[in-house]
């Protein structure tokens, strides 16, 4: 049996609104990934020290503040600080417009309000394949 997908899901920043995170939380968990959800106001540094001690294959960081030019930036250099080689995906309300800027620095992919959950769940399953191959 293959070992299962390990995702940590994480809210960066001041926001306190988690209900979309949680909600993708337990679609992944249907679709047999171990999902570690590290709660809200999450600094780069925490969410990195937790990516970290949980051995995860991929980050998901759900943002809604507009801090996603400052903070996912600051995470993903954290992890590559730490030697930590992870898929870091994205959701929440981000502009358009910024999606090249956060794929420059490091985010896999960015899934906007309405994105089928199936959809990030198949993707996440297709990343960490091509990763492993």
């Amino acid at each position: 049996m293959a070992e299962a997908i390990r995702v940590l899901i994480a809210k960066p920043g001041l926001d306190g609104h988690d209900r979309g995170a949680k909600y993708i939380a337990r679609t992944l968990r249907d679709a047999g990934m171990e999902v570690i959800y590290s709660g809200l106001r999450q600094t780069p540094e925490m969410i990195t020290e937790t990516a970290l001690q949980e051995d995860v294959n991929v980050v998901g960081l759900s943002i809604l503040s507009g801090a996603h030019r400052d903070l996912l930036p600051a995470i993903t250099a954290q992890l590559k600080e730490k030697g930590l080689d992870v898929i870091v995906i994205a959701g929440g309300i981000i502009p358009e417009d910024d999606i090249p800027f956060l794929k420059q620095v490091g985010i896999s992919a960015v899934f906007g309000p309405g994105t089928p959950s199936q959809g990030i769940a198949d993707y996440i399953t297709q990343a960490v394949a091509s990763e492993k191959a």
